[in-house]
Parts: structure tokens; C-alpha cells; sequence
């Protein structure tokens, strides 16, 4: 090899082969892939959902459509400002009526099935301070109690009756008369699951009555002694008087044991908006319309709530607090045909 050949080769890389030499090296810097700006993207989304749904709550709130924490220290909710405007009063529109035929032989009665439970949970995990709504059991029952009839309160345990202290119309003379005339039975009803041992042909019980509010769906739909009692009203060819949410109370009798029948109640849709204007703190985990058809083969007859009454055999129903006055008139007038019965009728009921 020459001296200058030597040369040649033991001379530096030149610029040129160096670039060539660093074009061939793997590049420290990766263009994104789809996979990664997806989750990116994904992950975006979600701190922007958060953020509008912040934004909505706060929205919400500030127009009163959001429940109310309770005031007393419990841990469900009540209905926002909005829907307490729109749906809570302080009086009623119960109208008294003098019942000329009115019950007087002593031991016929009127058999209440209530709730016991407080609180009932939303699919969101928050819980609806609830009950039997006040003007929903005082109504029927004040009709009742002025066409004569005896009135026994029954919860699942004989534990104390649970209404909507929130829906109570405080400047109602007439039901603050009935609440405080039946208060020792509201805070001692008997056990529905005695009642319902006892029950016979001789039983004193001419009708059932369910009162309604969203605490029907608390215990009474599956509870077997409930089922019991509304079998034997069936077969026994009494009065079973609902409303509103109280037709839950339904579900507990024999399987399609109301097979056809037909009613009015607190229609699915209204349940739905309830949750959207915060009178529910959140959407139910079952809607009881649904179920009625589904698992009594029922027919609900009504799409919304007008305070209607209905009346299938001795099946009478209404649709919400609006009709708990009517209704407590029709049962009044209707259990009074039945056991006052026109000269040369049978006496029997």
C-alpha cells in the first residue's frame, strides 16, 4: 500500500459520511399512534364531562332543580325548591261530606297497610326521604272515618308509620283533626304479619286500603304477609282502595292473581321527570307501572296524573295526591252500598 493510500484511509470521517452514518440510527423522537391519541382523547373527554356536569349541577341548583339535603340531620334527600313549589301545599282539597247512610253497627273496619321504611335508594346510590305522603292517607281516611267505619293501621313489623313529613299541609284543619285522632295507631300499628294470621270469613275488614307516596315501594311489594292479606281481600271479595304509589303494594299477592284488571296510578313518565326536576334525588331502580303489567297482568289505564279515580270490580284506584280526595269519597260511598244494602237486599257484605 503506498504512503498516500495509508493516508487516505487513516483520515477522519468526512462531514458528508457522518450524515450518511447518522441517517441510518433509530430517531429518539415516536410519532403518536392512534391507540395512545385515542386514550388521549378519551381522557379529554371525560375531564370535559366532568367539568359540564359541575357546570349543570351548578346550573341546576341555582334554578332549584336539585333535591335538598334533609334538615334534620338524616341522610336521604327531599324534593328540590322547584318541585316543592310545584307539587307540596299546605292545605288540601278535601271536601267534607255528611254520609246520610253512614255506618253505624260498630264492627266493621277499614284495614291501612303502611310503610315502615324511610329511606328509599336511587340508581345514583342517594336516598329519598320518604313515607306515605300525608294527604295521599288522611284524605281516604277522614271519608272513611265520617261514613263510620273502624280504622286499623298495619306496617310489615308494627314498627312506627313513616310518611312524608316534608308533604305535610300543616294549615289543613281536617287533616291535622285525622292525624292527631289516629296518631296512637300511626305511632303503634299492629304487625301486618299477625293481622294477616288471623284473618278469616269472620274477619271485621270490609276493605284494604294502601295509602300511596314512593315509601309504598319500601318492604310492602315483597313481603309475603302483605301478599296474604290482599289475597284473602281478593277471595274474599272486599275493597282494596290505592293510589299513587300505594298499587306497588300489589306486586306482594299471588302470581297474575290481578290478572286484567285494570287501574289508575303514579304513571311511569312522571316518575322519570320527577328525577329530572329533583323531586327524586336520582332515577328509581324500578318503576313500578312496569311492573304491575309485567308480573300482575295489570293494565294501567292512565299516561299522566289528573287526579283520577278508577274503579275495576272492587279494585278503586287513583292517580295521585289530586285524587285522594275523590277517591276517599268513592270508597266511602261505594263500602256503604255494600254493607247498608237497599231494602230487600241481602244484608250480607
Amino acid at each position: 500500500m503506498s504512503s498516500t493510500e495509508a493516508t487516505t484511509a487513516d483520515e477522519p470521517v468526512t462531514a458528508a459520511a457522518r450524515t450518511t452514518e447518522a441517517s441510518t440510527e433509530t430517531p429518539t423522537a415516536t410519532t403518536p399512534t392512534s391507540e395512545s391519541l385515542q386514550e388521549k382523547a378519551q381522557a379529554a373527554l371525560a375531564i370535559v364531562a366532568v367539568k359540564a356536569e359541575e357546570a349543570s349541577t351548578v346550573a341546576r341548583k341555582f334554578m332549584g332543580l336539585v333535591a335538598e339535603p334533609e334538615t334534620n340531620g338524616g341522610e336521604g334527600y327531599t324534593p328540590s325548591r322547584l318541585s316543592t313549589k310545584m307539587f307540596v301545599s299546605k292545605t288540601t282539597n278535601y271536601e267534607k261530606n255528611e254520609y246520610e247512610n253512614k255506618y253505624s253497627g260498630g264492627n266493621l273496619k277499614i284495614l291501612v297497610l303502611a310503610t315502615e321504611q324511610r329511606y328509599l335508594e336511587c340508581a345514583n346510590g342517594l336516598k329519598f326521604s320518604t313515607g306515605n305522603h300525608p294527604t295521599e292517607t288522611f284524605l281516604p281516611l277522614l271519608h272513611l272515618d265520617k261514613a263510620g267505619f273502624g280504622i286499623d293501621i298495619a306496617t310489615p313489623t308494627g314498627q312506627t308509620v313513616k310518611t312524608e313529613t316534608w308533604a305535610m299541609p300543616h294549615e289543613d284543619a281536617n287533616v291535622l283533626f285525622i292525624q292527631q285522632k289516629l296518631k296512637p295507631k300511626l305511632d303503634k300499628p299492629l304487625s301486618i304479619k299477625d293481622v294477616a294470621s288471623k284473618l278469616g270469613s269472620d274477619s271485621p275488614y270490609v276493605a284494604v286500603f294502601i295509602p300511596g307516596g314512593h315509601g309504598a315501594m319500601l318492604g310492602l311489594p315483597e313481603d309475603e304477609n302483605v301478599g296474604k292479606v290482599i289475597d284473602w281481600a281478593m277471595d274474599n271479595d272486599k275493597f282494596i282502595v290505592t293510589l299513587c304509589h300505594g298499587p306497588a303494594a300489589l306486586l306482594a299477592a299471588s302470581n297474575k292473581k290481578f290478572d286484567g284488571y285494570s287501574l289508575v296510578c303514579f304513571p311511569n313518565a312522571l316518575d322519570k321527570l320527577c328525577a329530572l326536576i329533583g323531586y327524586l334525588p336520582g332515577s328509581l331502580n324500578w318503576y313500578m307501572g312496569d311492573k304491575l303489567v309485567e308480573e300482575q297482568g295489570m293494565k294501567v289505564v292512565n299516561v299522566m296524573a289528573t287526579g283520577g279515580t278508577h274503579v275495576d270490580r272492587k279494585l278503586l284506584t287513583g292517580d295521585s295526591p289530586n285524587a285522594a280526595n275523590a277517591l276517599g269519597k268513592l270508597a266511602a260511598e261505594m263500602i256503604l252500598a255494600s254493607v247498608n244494602p237497599k231494602k230487600g237486599e241481602d244484608d250480607d257484605i
